[in-house]
């Protein structure tokens, strides 16, 4: 089996214009968050030297971005925002606009070619992740998870996170990955992402008829998808949970 070498972003530039291309993991009505839109590509180009790629034999497999912030310097930052990941992206790059220092660092994502999970691919990629933000100065890794293993968008994520295996862990796969490389549970995110859309817009991206006034389930969400058939429109609110990395 040959070496998966795991760098920067920085280090490997010509790289970069390719992720665009990247193979999607994200269930369709994911790719329709209006901060992801505008503000994603910035990790990438401004946090280069904390965003990272994974290649073997010259092929990309893996993935991560993350960015800096400032927190616990001032009145409006004392708190991590129960914006979630959406907060933390619009921090990051207003804190690099107004020169505003920063001292911890988010994860945003961390992407797994499917071919290459279940190797141990996503705690290689968290220690380099961890390695990065502390190279630059920081003291803390936060990231705002996205339990993509919660079965039913009905229960609440409040409740969900406390259900554990016999061996005391999360019974959740990725905030078992974040729990086993000393990640600590902090709390849960309410509104990390919002996604909104017509009727038709949701039914293109989820092959459901919305239909019906109502939550609707839909697969792969972690909440409900509140429909408003009057008026021409689905909600859908994310919750993610915030786990806290000492570095």
């Amino acid at each position: 089996m040959a070496e998966i070498v795991i760098t920067t972003m920085a280090e490997r530039p010509e790289v970069t214009p390719y992720l665009g291309d990247f193979w999607n993991v994200w269930p369709r009505f994911m790719l329709n968050d209006l901060i992801a839109d505008a503000l994603l590509w910035r990790a990438t180009a401004d946090f280069a030297d904390q965003c990272l790629i994974a290649t073997e034999n010259g092929e990309l497999v893996a993935h991560a971005r993350s960015i800096a912030f400032a927190f616990g310097d001032a009145e409006d930052r004392m708190e991590l925002p129960p914006g979630g990941w959406d907060q933390v992206v619009q921090w990051g790059c207003q804190d690099l606009d107004r020169g505003r220092p920063t001292n911890v660092s988010s994860a945003l994502e961390i992407m797994i070619k499917p071919s290459h999970m279940g190797r141990g691919l996503s705690y290689d990629m968290l220690a380099a992740m961890k390695a990065a933000a502390k190279a630059k100065g920081h003291t803390t890794l936060y990231a705002p998870v996205r339990p993509n293993g919660k079965p039913d968008p009905a229960v609440p994520m409040v409740d969900y996170i406390e259900q554990v295996r016999d061996d005391g862990l999360p019974v959740d796969p990725w905030l078992r990955v974040h729990v086993r490389a000393s990640g600590k549970i902090i709390q849960v995110a309410p509104r990390s992402m919002v996604i909104a859309g017509t009727l038709a817009e949701w039914r293109e991206w989820t092959g459901l008829p919305f239909d019906r006034t109502g939550p609707v389930l839909v697969p792969k969400a972690l909440a409900p998808v509140m429909c408003d058939v009057e008026h021409d429109h689905a909600v859908y609110v994310e919750p993610n949970v915030w786990v806290r990395h000492d570095l």
